[in-house]
């Protein structure tokens, strides 16, 4: 369990796929998120996903990526929530209870994330925790109509970061 000022977010069961569907398919979710696949959540091995609750009840969903690779160590953030959730800062004590854990328990030092260049709302957000506009990558999503559409790809860095040796202690050919 991760434990926001108010929110809790917790590794996705089962149970938790037909409230989060619904909430996939509310209009201002499908506005950035997309419409969703027969197998979401779960259809991505590669992330780790979450649900946010308040007060017990399912408000939301996190997923996050982490780079594996030692040399270019990063973790990175999506987000969503229920409409009627929105504007009561709940976004913002998840996406800081989320951050919170990817620092202190993974020691990742770096996070990433993207979001449309017009989603203002969500811009504002990320801004207010930290991250930086680092620029716009184009046509770099394809949309549900099959055309590529940009994201503006967002950072939040610790500084500075911590040192940590490569395995073996020397530096790998890779690393630039």
């Amino acid at each position: 369990m991760i434990r926001g000022a108010k929110v809790t977010l917790r590794p996705i069961e089962p149970r938790d796929r037909e409230p989060l569907k619904a909430i996939r398919d509310e209009p201002e979710v499908i506005r950035f998120w997309g419409r969703q696949t027969e197998e979401w959540p779960g259809d991505d091995d590669s992330v780790e996903e979450w649900v946010v609750e308040l007060g017990g009840e399912l408000i939301g969903f996190v997923q996050f990526y982490e780079e594996p690779d030692d040399d270019y160590r990063h973790a990175d953030v999506d987000i969503l929530l229920a409409t009627a959730h929105h504007g009561q800062g709940l976004g913002t004590d998840a996406m800081r209870a989320v951050m919170a854990f990817l620092v202190e328990q993974r020691g990742h030092h770096r996070i990433t994330l993207t979001t449309w260049p017009h989603n203002e709302r969500a811009i504002r957000l990320y801004e207010k925790l930290g991250f930086r506009q680092v620029g716009i990558t184009r046509a770099s999503e394809r949309g549900d109509d099959g055309t590529w559409h940009d994201e503006l790809l967002m950072e939040y860095v610790v500084e500075p970061p911590p040192r940590r040796e490569p395995p073996g202690g020397q530096r790998s050919a890779t690393a630039r």
